[in-house]
């Protein structure tokens, strides 16, 4: 009975560990995957930035591209994810992913992402501290888009209307610009959706 006893308390220890060890990939391990396609996403934006500012856009982003920078100022000055065409497994591991079919940036219509919140960078993490009027940044190749939070909701995953050109409101036809930010919720479960909308404020051109 003794050595069962102990048999069990190392197999309990051991399993114990790599759970741990399981954990402590997936909150800080998957990052570093983030962090090396980010560098990357982020340096095919620079060279993007480079064309010419009155060169015409794509009718449709290549999937898993860079398609803007996303910046949060009320999230710290260090907030900078490269936005990734598509919202797939594999896309959401890079970054921030745009929903395909919604608007581009700066366009009528709503601007649709999703971001993981506690795995592979956790982009979307703290979306929840945003307050009304704060600021959502999106910088493309030809402007800076500055979006206002209007409000904020949590759904469930069912609820696609959020998603819809006017967010809540698929029957209506959109005349503004929207932004929507979506993360599951709450953290480390995928029962519902955090969702944040923003609406158009400014547009800074790029100069020629």
């Amino acid at each position: 009975m003794r050595t069962m006893l102990r048999a069990m308390g190392e197999t309990s220890i051991t399993a114990g560990l790599i759970l741990m060890l399981f954990c402590a990939y997936l909150l800080w391990g998957t990052g570093v995957y983030t962090g090396r396609e980010q560098e990357r996403l982020q340096r095919e934006l620079a060279v993007t930035k480079q064309d010419r500012p009155g060169a015409k856009r794509p009718d449709k982003p290549v999937p898993g591209s860079a398609l803007a920078l996303l910046r949060i100022p009320k999230l710290g000055s260090h907030y900078s994810y490269a936005v990734v065409e598509g919202v797939a497994t594999e896309d959401l591991k890079k970054g921030p992913g745009h929903f395909p079919g919604s608007a581009m940036p700066g366009q009528v219509g709503n601007f649709a992402l999703a971001g993981h919140r506690t795995t592979y960078a956790a982009p979307f993490n703290k979306i929840d501290e945003l307050e009304r009027d704060d600021e959502i940044v999106v910088e493309a190749r030809e402007a800076r888009y500055t979006y206002r939070v209007t409000s904020h909701d949590v759904v469930d995953p069912s609820e696609i209307d959020e998603f819809a050109p006017v967010p809540g409101k698929p029957d209506i036809r959109p005349i503004r610009a929207f932004i929507t930010l979506s993360t599951c919720h709450p953290e480390y479960s995928a029962a519902q959706r955090y969702v944040v909308h923003g609406v158009l404020k400014d547009i800074e051109p790029r100069e020629e």
